[in-house]
């Protein structure tokens, strides 16, 4: 039997890993997830004409050039602050009727270390994961070396994930 330690420590590292807290238990016929894509598909639409894709936008951000990527950044951050306020505060469920639970998160230093590497990344490749897909889509094909690295990234991760301070 494992230990009350043991329990404790690998709640906490599941609680990291969004599906593990808020996977749904329900089962739906597979054209049920199509509206994910078209999601997509409009949120690749709005990264595109907003010119979030932009090599030349995403360069002029890192050399404190132009408010456009902050003022972007800035402005999802509020709307998913009061996103998280507004489910909290009214007990928000899934349209499904499913409770929505947002596990704590407690500050660490490992945290420094990822923002760090994935914020190198993201100025070296004028990329980061969200309109990685965008950006191919727009006829960027480079940006596939940029796509495997980023799939290689988050393997090696994984690979090392127990060992990595969290």
């Amino acid at each position: 039997m494992q230990s009350f330690q043991n329990i404790q420590a690998d709640l906490s590292v599941r609680s990291q890993d969004a599906m593990c807290v808020n996977e749904s238990q329900l089962e739906h016929r597979w054209y049920h997830h199509l509206k994910y894509g078209l999601v997509g598909i409009l949120f690749g639409i709005i990264f595109v004409k907003a010119e979030v894709i932009s090599w030349f936008r995403i360069q002029e951000m890192f050399r404190l050039q132009s408010f456009h990527m902050y003022g972007i950044i800035g402005s999802a951050i509020a709307v998913g602050m009061l996103s998280v306020w507004i489910i909290r505060r009214f007990g928000i469920k899934t349209i499904y009727g499913e409770d929505i639970r947002i596990a704590p998160k407690t500050f660490n230093k490992g945290q420094i270390y990822g923002g760090l590497i994935f914020g190198l990344g993201w100025a070296l490749t004028g990329a980061c994961p969200g309109p990685l897909f965008a950006q191919i889509g727009t006829g960027a094909t480079a940006v596939a070396i940029t796509l495997l690295s980023a799939v290689a990234g988050t393997w090696v991760y994984g690979y090392f994930r127990e060992k990595l301070p969290h």
